[in-house]
């Protein structure tokens, strides 16, 4: 049986500001669980409905009822697997290749899905404005599907970051330079913007070249989400 308090401090994890205090978050689903127990995360402690159906080595796992995981959990309906673990120390060091940065990505699972994408297509460093949204909320890691033990996710000052870097910067927007006609380096730094206001005033100053993708279809629709264009472009940048 789970006590009372710790159901509380769980629970609690489902606000940036308790993960911060307590330096944990919570992962759920026994993929995702299993993926991120294999990983250089420390968990803190884990819990199954049935703990005999989860391949995680020698790893203890607290045996529970589907009403104590509904407690702690913040699915509507829990899927029987919840890990707490710790949250990793941060990694100051960027990988001498491409570079994706978010500047203000509002939806979680916008930037679950970036995760995952980065994770596929090997961008190793993700540099997040402060105020995008939290790589350890909930939803953002229900999305990434385990991507979150692969990719260097730093929160930094954009100005500070790109002010002192020496690698081309490529911002996108909709009057940008066609991606698909623009010859991009070996390594630099993609920037995408937040999902209504695009890249911010202050970051775009900074920005070398000014990148669109291409329209095809009628002037209907505004623009792309920022997870399906960021899909578009660390594809180019592969090719």
């Amino acid at each position: 049986m789970v006590v009372k308090s710790e159901l509380k401090l769980i629970k609690s994890l489902q606000q940036k500001k308790c993960r911060i205090e307590h330096g944990l978050f919570v992962i759920e689903g026994k993929k995702t669980l299993e993926e991120v127990v294999k990983s250089q995360m420390r968990p803190y402690k884990l819990f199954a409905v049935d703990p005999s159906n989860l391949d995680i080595g020698g790893h203890e796992v607290t045996q529970v009822g589907a009403r104590e995981l509904s407690q702690m959990s913040s699915l509507k309906n829990p899927n029987g697997y919840l890990g707490v673990f710790y949250i990793p120390e941060k990694v100051e060091k960027i990988a001498s290749d491409w570079v994706l940065v978010l500047d203000g990505v509002q939806d979680p699972g916008n930037l679950g899905t970036i995760i995952r994408l980065c994770d596929w297509f090997g961008i190793n460093d993700i540099v997040c404005s402060n105020d995008t949204v939290d790589c350890y909320n909930p939803k953002v890691l229900q999305a990434t599907m385990g991507s979150i033990t692969r990719v260097n996710i730093q929160y930094r000052s954009l100005s500070t970051f790109l002010g002192s870097t020496e690698l081309p910067i490529y911002g996108t927007f909709m009057d940008g330079d066609n991606v698909n006609t623009t010859t991009l380096p070996k390594k630099g730094i993609m920037i995408m913007g937040n999902e209504g206001k695009g890249v911010s005033n202050t970051v775009a100053e900074l920005c070398s070249v000014r990148l669109a993708i291409p329209q095809f279809g009628e002037k209907t629709t505004e623009s792309l989400n920022v997870a399906s264009a960021t899909a578009i472009l660390l594809h180019e940048i592969r090719k």
